[in-house]
This record gives structure tokens, sequence and C-alpha cells, in this order.
């Protein structure tokens, strides 16, 4: 295979270059298209995150290697997320086509396993691909989006608070004990909980009907806990599972239940028998996660090729 690069340069080639590869410095837009079109293989090098390329390849017929990150990057242990506000971890160079492309587009190996490397581009070798676009990029999944999210939010109204401060007597956020049941109730065949179909259900978007409440392992973030089920975290829906219901319907037992400006709150700990709720709404938090403790995640399902909604969001 022929290698080329598109690394930019004014007068002279850059010595960080090799010389086998051929770089076509700053290509227009078209050009580039044009060099993505004649390519097969198309190598991440990590750096940077989440960008457009990946995306503009696969959709133009490459096969996208990337690498997977042990551990993961985040704010502990990496030079460019140091010093920033966020929990967040990142498991490759572009997690979304990690998660939600995947092979044959994607293909995500640990680039310091030379065997698992080898065995990577031998299967691109004799892979064959077409060019793929997710739907969520294409004009019409944008404008699906757009639509969903005007007709069903209000932005010149805040949300309501929940539980309703007429139905609690408790600043932690108890449903009154007159309620005709609980709000949660065990999904069939699964360890996951949802809104019980009885019970009083405030106007939500995304609609309760997507929620499903999962507790995170110790050290755990929601996303991650979320992933493994399939889900998605929606931190709209924090709001709902940050009470001592949600805690009761995942049969948690807890000697003390304060409310604390954590950002990994609602959780509970195991071994100590203490359970947290959030005080400040503003750090509901997806990516949070401690050792200590096991999260409450507000999961909910998701559209194939549109992500960002739930299934009863249009």
């Amino acid at each position: 295979m022929e290698v080329h690069g598109t690394v930019y340069y004014e007068t002279q080639r850059p010595p960080e270059v090799p010389a086998y590869v051929k770089n076509h410095g700053l290509l227009p837009q078209h050009e580039l298209q044009t060099l993505l079109r004649k390519a097969k293989l198309f190598i991440g090098f990590g750096f940077p995150y989440e960008g457009p390329a990946p995306l503009e390849a696969i959709a133009n017929g490459c096969i996208y290697l990337q690498p997977k990150f042990h551990p993961p990057h985040s704010s502990l242990n990496h030079e460019f997320f140091r010093g920033k506000p966020t929990s967040r971890e990142v498991s490759s160079q572009h997690p979304y086509a990690e998660q939600y492309i995947g092979r044959p587009h994607v293909m995500t190996v640990d680039y310091n396993n030379s065997q698992e490397f080898d065995t990577a581009i031998r299967e691109i070798m004799s892979t064959k691909v077409e060019p793929y676009l997710p739907y969520e990029y294409t004009c019409e999944g944008m404008l699906e989006r757009v639509h969903a999210y005007i007709q069903h939010q209000d932005f010149c109204t805040p949300d309501a608070p929940f539980p309703p401060a007429n139905s609690s007597s408790s600043k932690l956020g108890l449903s009154s004990p007159a309620s005709p049941g609980p709000q949660f109730v065990l999904l069939p065949n699964s360890s996951a909980l949802t809104w019980a179909p009885n019970a009083n259900t405030p106007p939500a978007w995304p609609p309760l009907s997507s929620l499903r409440l999962l507790a995170s392992q110790e050290g755990q973030s929601c996303v991650e806990a979320c992933q493994r089920a399939n889900l998605v975290c929606e931190p709209a829906l924090f709001r709902f599972v940050n009470n001592k219901e949600a805690l009761r319907g995942l049969e948690v037992q807890c000697e003390v239940v304060e409310a604390e400006v954590n950002h990994v709150f609602p959780a509970f700990s195991v071994l100590r028998r203490e359970c947290g709720l959030q005080k400040d709404p503003l750090l509901y938090s997806c990516a949070g996660l401690s050792p200590k403790y096991r999260r409450l995640c507000p999961c909910r399902d998701y559209r194939r090729g549109q992500v960002a909604l739930c299934r009863d969001c249009l």
C-alpha cells in the first residue's frame, strides 16, 4: 500500500514526515475528497479527538483504523484534558465511530500490541466496504433531529422541580406516602428499572417512557454503565432519579441519606450503606465516577442511526 499524507508546509517538506509518505500538503476540500475516494485505509494517530476527518473518510469508502486508549484518556492522565473541568474518559480517538459505526468501517485496536495491529491490517487488506454515512449526519437526519428538539421542548419555561413541592415533606425528594404506588418498576428479564406506567408522569423530554434506571459498579461512570446495557446516559433525566424512590426501587440499603454538592451524586456506597443525592442540578454528570460509590444512572434507549433521539422522541 502507498502511504499518503496531508501535512501542511510552506516551503519545504516537514522533517517529521518520513520519506516513504507521499505528502500532499494542505489540500482544498474537493481534492481531499478525491484522495479519500482513492484510498482504502484512513489511519488515526490518536489526536485530534473526535474530529470530522474520520467521518469524511468513512463516507468516501475508507476503513478507519484508530488507537484504543489503555487507560482511557482523561484529566487525570493526559495533558490535553488536564485542568479542564471534566471527568470524561475517552476510550479511543473517535469514541462515536468506535461505538456507533464499528466494524467493518471502523477498527479500534491497541497500537502497542504489534500482533493485534498486524492482524487488523491484514483483515483490512481483504475487506471491501462501501461508503457509509450514518443517518444522523445526513441532511434529512439533521432536520429530523432539529424538528424533534423544537417540537418537544419549551425553551421559554424552566423545568418544574421534581418531585413537586407539594408532594413531599422532605428536602431530599421523597414522594408522598399517599402516592398510588412505586415510581419505578423492574423491566422483565433485566436489572434496569423503568418509570411505572400507573405512576404520575410529569411532562419531560425525552419522555419518561425511555428512562432505564441502572446502578453502575464502583469506579464506573454512567456513560460506561449505560453503554454496557446498549443504552446512552441522558443528563436531562437525572432530576427524576435523584430521590429516595429511585434508591428504594434499586433496593439500596441506606443508613444515611444526605444531599450534597458532588458530581457523582446521586450515588450510594454499599460498604458504608451511605446514600447521596445531588444538591446542585448543574452538577448532574454522566461522566463522573468514584471508586467509593455506585451511581444512579438515568439511561435511555435510542434510535439506530439517530443516537440523540430516543425511540419515542418523534
